[in-house]
């Protein structure tokens, strides 16, 4: 079969870089076969192009959802050039071969992460035609070149044009990103369909992840560790991957996992302006604006770094306002790795741009919470766990006063505050705060008194008058008496301990007020 005679399919939603793409086939000698939308998108720009109907003899029907599903067009794809018998087939049923298919889908993702969106709408963008092409190309790859990403466009063309042909290798790179393609397709309908015909039924008998890969990061926890990052396509919220790199060298795989705690913790206060400094996953500090301060957002980074500053150090930064000169200036004198924030003025990217290893993270809109909160996901051997990630309401007048003293006004709204910092620290942890800011933090210990004895270390002399919060019931009094030890005179905890009593007795004791959230907030 000489080069002339190759000839393409090309059926297309995305049409960036296909008439370039067709314009260099035509060139090397193809024929352009084509249907629908994509035929008329390439005639109208001056591509010569044969209709899928010409070599079918068979119309388009029921309003373009029957184009290509067509023995003409399968065989032309699925016969293998070096089985006679396929050859013999072909030749008796007037199947010409078909040397390249080049198809993408009907937006699905991008339809249904609208607000709303109707159900006939998002049937419509089920691709039938697409998947079975795609399917039947990365099956036959050996005689099929099957394309499905436009960025593949001018490797191919550049492959072609030099070497008459593509490689087996590289035949096989694109069979595997093809059918990645339709299993991940397939994963969305699937998932969107349960939740839209099953909303009471969160998961079914079986979970289908479908995630992209951003990039591959340069290595994972450890040096000798590989690692990657994958994004959900369909989200459209607060992440890494919606986000802008404006300065400094690729995000680490830390990096990543770093800033993600930092905007959750900022989600937790969208009215007020809030900054989260992060180190391995868990707040060194935290502050949000106090009632009548302005919301000065060099204060409440100043606030925030003060509570732990050793341990800020190389950490990452979290703002939910946008970051002017004043906050730049004080971010300038420490060593960070990350800071991220909605926006920055001119002037304060210019100075942060001064210090080479800082990354610099716009995230393009407004750190709030404005998507429904995605499950979690944890990795066991032979298999995952999986969790749905939606909490109560805070509302402190739901919360139960057990002991002698009841919390002042003041205190409810350190003690609220608390509790949403301690939502994101890892287990067994207490947070303990005054004036909207924290003061101490004791993360990761197995035993709650080791908590609070770190926090109150931490806080110095700083715990004085201080509000703590505990992200579940305290098993013994030695809690109590380590934090009253440390100046603080009101506590948060869920409760339900057999010995709730003892320590309800410890806390009246010690003139502390205390307060039952009956919400535990665990995190491993």
């Amino acid at each position: 079969m000489s080069e002339k005679e190759r000839k393409v399919l090309i059926s297309v939603s995305d049409k960036s870089g296909v008439t370039e793409l067709a314009a260099g086939l035509v060139r090397l000698g193809f024929e352009i076969i084509s249907s629908g939308g994509t035929f008329r998108y390439l005639t109208e720009n001056g591509i010569t192009c044969k209709r899928v109907s010409d070599v079918t003899g068979f119309p388009e029907i029921l309003d373009g959802r029957v184009k290509t599903l067509h023995p003409k067009v399968f065989g032309a794809i699925l016969g293998r050039r070096k089985i006679r018998e396929h050859i013999v087939q072909m030749e008796e049923n007037d199947v010409e071969p078909i040397d390249m298919v080049v198809v993408n889908l009907y937006p699905f993702r991008e339809t249904v992460s609208k607000p709303k969106v109707p159900l006939e709408d998002a049937v419509e963008m089920i691709d039938i035609g697409g998947p079975s092409l795609i399917r039947a190309a990365a099956k036959n790859h050996e005689d099929i070149i099957v394309v499905v990403d436009p960025n593949d466009y001018s490797s191919i063309l550049g492959e072609l044009d030099s070497k008459g042909d593509v490689s087996i290798e590289k035949r096989r790179e694109l069979a595997v990103k093809a059918f990645m393609l339709t299993s991940g397709y397939d994963v969305a309908i699937a998932n969107w369909l349960r939740s839209r015909f099953n909303p009471d039924s969160h998961w079914g008998d079986s979970l289908r992840i479908g995630l992209e890969k951003v990039l591959e990061t340069r290595y994972g926890e450890n040096p000798h560790q590989k690692g990657a990052y994958f994004r959900d396509p369909s989200f459209k919220g607060i992440s890494v991957a919606n986000s802008d790199v404006l300065w400094g060298k690729e995000l680490s795989f830390n990096n990543i996992y770093d800033i993600d705690a930092a905007t959750d913790i900022l989600m937790e206060f969208p009215e007020r302006t809030c900054c989260a400094i992060i180190k391995h996953n868990n707040p060194s500090g935290v502050a949000v604006e106090r009632n009548g301060d302005g919301g000065s957002l060099p204060d409440v980074f100043e606030r925030a770094f003060l509570c732990d500053p050793i341990s800020a150090f190389g950490g990452i930064i979290g703002l939910n306002r946008e970051c002017d000169l004043p906050t730049a200036e004080r971010i300038r004198e420490r060593f960070f790795e990350v800071v991220i924030a909605p926006s920055f003025t001119d002037e304060a990217l210019k100075l942060l741009k001064k210090k080479k290893n800082l990354r610099i993270i716009r995230t393009n809109q407004p750190i709030v919470d404005t998507v429904p909160p995605e499950d979690r996901y944890v990795k066991v051997k032979g298999g995952m766990l999986v969790q749905t990630m939606k909490w109560p309401e805070w509302d402190p007048s739901n919360w139960k006063v057990v002991t002698e003293k009841r919390p002042s006004k003041d205190q409810l709204e350190d003690l609220l505050f608390a509790s949403k910092v301690t939502k994101h620290v890892k287990s067994n942890c207490v947070v303990m705060a005054k004036d909207l800011t924290t003061v101490g933090v004791g993360a990761g210990q197995m035993s709650r008194v080791d908590s609070c004895f770190i926090a109150g270390k931490k806080a110095g002399d700083r715990g004085k008058g201080s509000v703590l919060s505990s992200d579940a019931f305290f098993p013994f009094r030695d809690g109590i008496d380590t934090s009253a030890e440390a100046g603080v005179v009101s506590i948060a905890q869920p409760g339900g301990s057999i010995r709730d009593q003892e320590v309800i007795d410890a806390a009246n004791e010690h003139g502390i007020s205390m307060v039952f959230t009956g919400v535990r907030l665990f995190k491993h």
